[in-house]
């Protein structure tokens, strides 16, 4: 395979989650003894929520551009961006590298339209439920997106940056997340995405009576598959 390329550190806790999701497509594909080829360019997160809490965009941007320019450097095939919320740079990243940044939300999408669903909530930062760089993709793909009520929303933004990104997972947390995927199913969601990378650490599939889609590893998937080509 491919080198692949990954911009984390955006939490540690989720980049440790794409290396061992390859890692076992790896093991599965290639046999048991082998692994990904992979390099990690890891940011600081500490200073990465700094600026996101500063709206300073234009500063995320050029960071996460320079760090896949070091990857097309390092001759990487192709990029993924460990944080659904870090999307909002991609555009601009992508115009800086001849490489692909394989876009978190359009490989969601394929995984929608293969369970064949119309209407789904979306959890995440505030950052990806609130702003249209998300829910513009599945849009475009004639996917509805509905999110949580604005108390939900901090809910759930709060858990993940005083919690999930501190790598505690409490079950009190996890009961409010059901209780907002339940309003969210109630109020006619037919599957949920769980659109930030360190969600799927809280929640699983099992805990839902309708499809989850893990965005770890709908992306982390998505990225060995074009290694491939």
């Amino acid at each position: 395979m491919n080198k692949i390329g990954i911009i984390g550190g955006m939490t540690p806790e989720s980049t440790i989650l794409y290396y061992k999701i390859l890692n076992d497509l790896a093991s599965k594909n290639f046999g048991s003894k082998h692994s990904a080829k992979v390099m990690i360019h890891s940011m600081d997160f500490g200073l990465i929520s700094e600026l996101q809490s500063a709206g300073d965009w234009d500063s995320l941007n050029s960071i996460i551009a320079d760090a896949a320019k070091d990857l097309e450097r390092a001759g990487v095939s192709c990029i993924l961006i460990g944080a659904n919320t870090m999307h909002l740079c991609q555009p601009y990243a992508q115009t800086k590298v001849s490489i692909p940044i394989i876009h978190v939300a359009e490989a969601t999408v394929k995984a929608i339209q293969e369970k064949g669903l119309r209407k789904v909530g979306l959890l995440g930062t505030k950052y990806t439920m609130e702003k249209d760089f998300y829910t513009s993709v599945l849009t475009k793909h004639n996917i509805e997106t509905l999110i949580p009520n604005q108390e939900n929303r901090t809910i759930v933004h709060d858990i993940i940056y005083n919690e999930l990104a501190l790598a505690i997972f409490s079950e009190s947390s996890k009961q409010e997340y059901l209780k907002i995927i339940n309003r969210l199913r109630e109020d006619g969601a037919e599957g949920i995405i769980l659109g930030c990378t360190e969600i799927p650490l809280l929640i699983a599939q099992n805990d839902v009576s309708i499809p989850v889609f893990n965005t770890t590893e709908i992306h982390a998937k998505a990225g060995f598959a074009y290694a491939q080509k």
